[in-house]
């Protein structure tokens, strides 16, 4: 039962390996954005069954994948929308700072909203244009 169950781990993981392996920038972006919501709905659950180690590792999980899209981010060339979106991420991080702190599922749950807006203005970029970039 141990090995079978060994195995489908590895094959889960397999997948998202996998698929980084061949993704194109925009997808990575959005497998970003998954993984960051992901790891934050793990957080809550782990918060509401009082597992604090767990929750303090996906919540800083979840902030270092934010950090990320922060990072990527080209200020000098994406103008005001790249000045907000930073501004905004930067909110996000320090939401799951206090949400973690205090214990407080309300502030993880505002930053999946927020991510999930910002995600599904990404998914509905055009074809042509995330060619174009």
């Amino acid at each position: 039962m141990y090995a079978m169950r060994r195995e489908l781990n590895q094959y889960r993981q397999a997948g998202p390996i996998a698929e980084i392996a061949v993704a194109d920038p925009h997808r990575l972006t959005q497998m970003l954005f998954e993984g960051a919501l992901e790891r934050i709905a793990v957080a809550r659950g782990a918060m509401t069954q009082g597992n604090v180690p767990l929750k303090g590792q996906k919540i800083g999980q979840a902030m270092d994948i934010i950090g990320e899209l922060r990072g990527a981010l080209d200020l000098e060339r994406g103008g005001e929308l790249a000045a907000n979106l930073d501004s905004l991420y930067d909110y996000m991080i320090r939401r799951l700072v206090a949400g973690n702190a205090r214990n407080d599922p309300a502030a993880l749950e505002e930053v999946s909203i927020l991510l999930r807006e910002v995600k599904a203005g990404w998914d509905a970029i055009p074809e042509q244009m995330r060619k174009a970039s």
